[in-house]
């Protein structure tokens, strides 16, 4: 069984900086990611990085801006997103996936979520 749980939220100015976090209990050997959901909108991919964290891939909408990175030896998963702009603006949610070594981008693949960290942007 894995656990999730994000922190870093907040809010911030538009072209200002946020890490969030997402603390990982149980299998911390797996594919994460993030996903976020902005209000009225269906969630979606923002970045994943792959079971041993030699790869990455992210949204159109955030590559160049952002970078998801690990930290095995605290079981961490972070999102670096700086030149934050308004429509970044949702509920961010760690995700994983049980198995497989590939970073994933679909919902479906994902079998853990986070509870969600709310990210605002103002202009």
């Amino acid at each position: 069984q894995v656990q999730l749980g994000e922190s870093g939220g907040g809010l911030v100015q538009a072209a200002g900086s946020l890490r969030l976090s997402c603390v990982v209990s149980g299998r911390t050997f797996i594919a994460m990611g993030w996903f976020r959901q902005a209000p009225g909108k269906e969630r979606e991919f923002v970045a994943a990085i792959s079971r041993t964290g030699g790869s990455t891939t992210y949204a159109d909408s955030v590559r160049g801006r952002w970078t998801i990175s690990r930290d095995y030896s605290k079981s961490m998963l972070y999102l670096q997103m700086d030149s934050l702009k308004p429509e970044d603006t949702a509920v961010y949610y760690c995700a994983a996936r049980g198995s497989g070594n590939s970073y994933f981008t679909r919902e479906k693949e994902v079998d853990y979520w986070g509870q969600g960290t709310q990210v605002t942007v103002s202009s």
